[in-house]
């Protein structure tokens, strides 16, 4: 059986398990599609929230990150872990207890205001449309290379089913989807690394090979003999790090502090029956999250291995193009790796200097893995299914957000007050499958590569929500006029800090020309220091916060009781 076809077949089956959990848990009301009823159990709102969580840019793009960066690429695992620990203990019980639908819901109640609502409605559907980008884009980059279609074939298969389960089952049928889509993802994830390191280490524990002697015979510590190659082929040793603390620090701040304001992973403490349970919830889901997060590093570094010594050979000397291995011709096709032999010796040779021959797109590395590592097909084919469902699960999360945002905050609670709960959900589903023409426009033609997309989602989150969330819970003085000048100043100012060296004026994306040293990935984090300071002060210089309010705020800071999720 060839490649193509073990990952027809399991890829195939996963999917009609996705589609008989949608049928099977059809959202009838407003209430189901929004909020699952409020009846999931925590350990499997756990699992559906690692699963909404571990995008394409988790599964797909982080490994491929830390393999090229090394120590760099660290951020994106202490950003995206921290931020949990942050939502679980400052946002998830506060917002269910408040017990409304949405961010925007709460946005809207909590400054007392329909503006407030609206530019929350504008700041979540601008977020989860950057994010989603990086979704569809992950499903085109597993179509094109696993079932051999170009990237706009596969972005529309992925937009096909999403639509299916997101569109007919809404949170209740997402919720289950994922449950499912977890299992599978993480299956995936664990497989190839359980057998590379014992392949390369003799370890079953794929964190324990991670700093472990290769079983070359050599004595070498895997992390040294990363450092010896990187150093000798022209790049920065593996373990030391090239960015400035200042722009650790921002990206990393600015991926905690977008994971607790980003509306899609909130909606999920709204899924659960009570507020205990929202703690709950994040507790597992953060136990999840780890399983495949502390993998990450390892996969990586495996993977770094075996690609330099497949390219160059055991002697560094480049391998004839010729006599590549079968992964290379593989993802040449799909145009994500290419090869230009500047000395015309027939070798391929990679690089970090002149040296360097070979164009590989980071992207690849854990979908690719399993092929350099020469593990069977069905291990092959297992990863194409699991990093399908890594972007499936969180591009339907997203996809409810902005259905949500515009059905129920922009129609709902705003502009047409006298629909139906039946017109509701259909307006729901209508703006869904609108976002899902979007998204599968922006995954044929992104921004960027997957978890840089996803990153400026999290900086854009940061940015915007978070203060306005944190500050509706914990200070009764923040009134309606701060929260809307912070929320528009902080992702005005990300926003086009990003779109300037991003799209405008790329050519300029160098350290030297970056505000205080501070990157794109990064910015959000300025931008959400901006967010509080024009909050604050404009909140001083404004009207008083209503009493009523006020009220509000201290009952949403005493977490107790059911607080069951309402439309009204």
């Amino acid at each position: 059986m060839d490649i193509q076809t073990a990952t027809l077949l399991i890829v195939g089956f996963t999917f009609v398990i996705y589609i008989g959990i949608a049928i099977w848990s059809r959202a009838g009301s407003t209430n189901e599609f929004y909020v699952a009823g409020g009846g999931i159990h925590p350990v499997a709102n756990g699992m559906a929230t690692a699963a909404d969580w571990m995008s394409a840019a988790s599964f797909i793009s982080m490994a491929g990150l830390i393999s090229f960066l090394g120590y760099d690429g660290g951020v994106y695992l202490m950003g995206w872990t921290g931020g949990y620990v942050l939502l679980a203990l400052c946002l998830a019980p506060y917002l269910r207890k408040f017990g409304k639908f949405t961010v925007p819901d709460f946005i809207g109640d909590r400054y007392y205001s329909q503006t407030a609502r609206t530019v929350a409605v504008v700041c979540a559907i601008f977020v989860s449309f950057t994010y989603v980008a990086g979704q569809m884009r992950g499903v085109g980059v597993v179509f094109s290379r696993f079932l051999e279609v170009d990237i706009t074939t596969g972005v529309v298969i992925g937009m096909g089913v999403v639509f299916f389960y997101a569109v007919l089952g809404g949170m209740k049928g997402i919720t289950y989807t994922q449950v499912a889509q977890y299992c599978v993802l993480i299956f995936a994830y664990l497989v190839p690394a359980i057998f590379i390191s014992i392949m390369m280490t003799g370890h079953v524990i794929p964190q324990l090979g991670f700093g472990a002697e290769m079983n070359d015979g050599s004595g070498t510590y895997l992390l040294d003999k990363l450092d010896g190659l990187s150093q000798e082929l022209g790049f920065t040793a593996y373990t030391d790090g090239s960015k400035s603390t200042i722009d650790v620090f921002f990206i990393t701040a600015a991926l905690m502090l977008g994971t607790a304001g980003l509306p899609h992973v909130i909606v999920r403490f709204f899924t659960v029956p009570k507020v205990r349970d929202a703690r709950s919830s994040a507790g597992w889901a953060l136990v999840f999250i780890a399983i495949l997060y502390t993998t990450a590093p390892a996969l990586a570094s495996f993977a770094r291995v075996n690609m330099i010594n497949t390219i160059n050979g055991p002697e560094a000397q480049g391998t004839l193009y010729e006599e590549a291995p079968s992964w290379v011709s593989n993802w040449e096709k799909t145009g994500l790796i290419t090869w230009e032999d500047k000395n015309a010796d027939g070798r391929m040779f990679y690089a970090g200097d002149e040296r360097n021959e070979m164009k590989i797109d980071r992207d690849i590395m854990v979908l690719a893995n399993p092929e350099i590592a020469q593990l069977p097909i069905w291990v092959i084919a297992l990863v194409a299914a699991g990093g399908i469902a890594a972007a499936l699960s969180t591009s339907a999360g997203l996809l409810l957000v902005i259905s949500t945002s515009v059905s129920h905050d922009l129609l709902k609670r705003n502009l047409m007050p006298n629909i139906s709960d039946r017109q509701e959900l259909f307006y729901a589903r209508v703006a869904a499958a609108v976002g899902i023409c979007v998204a599968g426009y922006l995954g044929i033609n992104p921004p960027g590569f997957v978890a840089q997309v996803v990153a400026f989602a999290f900086g854009l989150a940061a940015s915007s929500f978070f203060p306005a969330i944190i500050l509706g819970i914990f200070s009764k003085r923040m009134n309606k006029e701060g929260a809307i000048a912070g929320m528009l100043s902080g992702i005005t100012f990300t926003a086009a800090y990003i779109i300037y060296f991003k799209f405008i004026n790329p050519a300029a994306n160098v350290p030297d020309n970056w505000l205080l040293g501070i990157s794109p990935e990064g910015i959000g984090t300025l931008g959400m220091l901006i967010n509080f300071i024009v909050a604050i002060i404009v909140s001083k210089v404004t009207t008083a916060t209503p009493d009523s309010v006020q009220e509000l705020v201290e009952s949403i800071r005493h977490p107790k009781g059911a607080g069951g999720a309402a439309a009204h």
